[in-house]
């Protein structure tokens, strides 16, 4: 595997939108128990059924420990569904994958952020997290792409989203977090995210969704559904945490222009709860220490907005929840072209997040605007 020394915009890639088409999505396979309650089993059925959701679109490619190999093919049993042995420390693909950017001419390379679990030891979710930063370059090595890294530089992929056309979205919440990148400040940092994914603007949200355990990923809050519109987590109940968090972005989104100099269209989506762990289940969660703490009296960051774009697809969490009609229904009116397929989101909001978390797409390649390969097979064109 070739790691370079310039950068994606240097060399003239960029991150593709979510909806652009693509060759396959990752996961990683849960069994950390100080996590994922019994021993990971109630989380892998999860896993399971968002990765077999997503195969009935485009080829899904899980990495799986050695320990949990036979256990995961035996229950990921589709056709579409890839197993690769890679040893990670947690599941969450978003943050350690890698963000894959693409060019005019067919290929596609990958950025390796650095990673240390969503904050070191300030904050961080656990310790170590080694295996876990050495995923994205594991995943580049498999497909033959190459690959730039960032080393000292910390992102995590659920913190942006772009547009495709020059704009990406974050928080300072978690972006400006001292501890993530406190030698450099907005600027430094702008300046990083526009070389290694060729954007010309950052709007900048102040903060995430409450109790979110990430510092206010982005991808939990507020999510493009095509260039000049983004979806917004909101509520009108004044006495909720969430409602000046909502009230800030709108003011914040209403405000900016986005690369193209567009007024962003900002549509709602109720956030669902309160929902809370409950006793029984936070009781299944080993103890460990300096593993992030499980208990019924923390609301949990539930979200309709943590969903993935796919091949004619929309894999969004449900809850059981009153508004997961509504959810639904907000989803398929934005995305009239694909299939909206709501797939039960409790067991992985336990553990920290959801389905844009726990996956990360790679872009089909292109050559001229024609795909250069099958969507089902293929990987990077070098």
């Amino acid at each position: 595997m070739t790691t370079l020394t310039t950068t994606p915009r240097s060399d003239g890639f960029s991150m593709p939108a979510e909806w652009a088409p693509h060759s396959k999505a990752w996961m990683v396979w849960p069994e950390r128990p100080d996590n994922w309650r019994l021993g990971g089993k109630p989380a892998q059925a999860a896993f399971s059924a968002v990765a077999k959701a997503i195969a009935e679109f485009e080829p899904v490619t899980v990495c799986v420990s050695a320990g949990q190999f036979e256990n995961a093919r035996a229950r990921l049993d589709h056709r579409n569904i890839r197993l690769v042995e890679i040893s990670t420390d947690d599941a969450w693909v978003r943050d350690t994958g890698p963000t894959f950017v693409s060019n005019s001419g067919g290929e596609v390379r990958g950025v390796d952020w650095t990673f240390n679990a969503w904050g070191g030891f300030e904050g961080g979710l656990y310790w170590p997290w080694q295996r876990d930063d050495q995923v994205a370059r594991k995943i580049l090595e498999i497909e033959g792409c190459k690959r730039y890294r960032t080393e000292g530089f910390v992102l995590e992929g659920g913190s942006i989203h772009v547009d495709g056309e020059g704009t990406l979205i974050t928080t300072e919440e978690c972006l400006l977090n001292h501890n993530r990148n406190p030698h450099l400040n907005r600027e430094q940092i702008e300046k990083i995210l526009d070389e290694h994914l060729a954007i010309d603007k950052v709007i900048w949200l102040p903060d995430g969704l409450f109790n979110d355990e990430t510092d206010g990923h982005v991808d939990n809050f507020c999510c493009y559904v095509k260039p000049g519109e983004v979806l917004l987590a909101w509520t009108d109940d004044q006495t909720d945490p969430n409602y000046p968090r909502c009230q800030a972005a709108m003011r914040v989104l209403e405000s900016q222009r986005d690369a193209r100099g567009r007024q962003i269209v900002v549509h709602k989506m109720p956030i669902p709860g309160p929902l809370h762990a409950t006793q029984e289940e936070c009781a299944g969660v080993d103890l460990s220490a300096g593993s992030q703490e499980r208990d019924p009296s923390i609301r949990l960051a539930g979200s309709y907005v943590n969903f993935l774009i796919v091949n004619g697809g929309i894999i969004a969490p449900k809850f059981d929840d009153p508004k997961d009609a509504e959810a639904q229904a907000i989803l398929q009116a934005l995305f009239p072209q694909h299939r909206v397929v709501m797939v039960p989101g409790r067991e992985i909001l336990l553990g920290g997040g959801n389905i844009h978390c726990i996956t990360q797409q790679q872009p089909a390649a292109y050559l001229s605007g024609t795909l250069m390969y099958e969507l089902s097979a293929g990987a990077c064109v070098v």
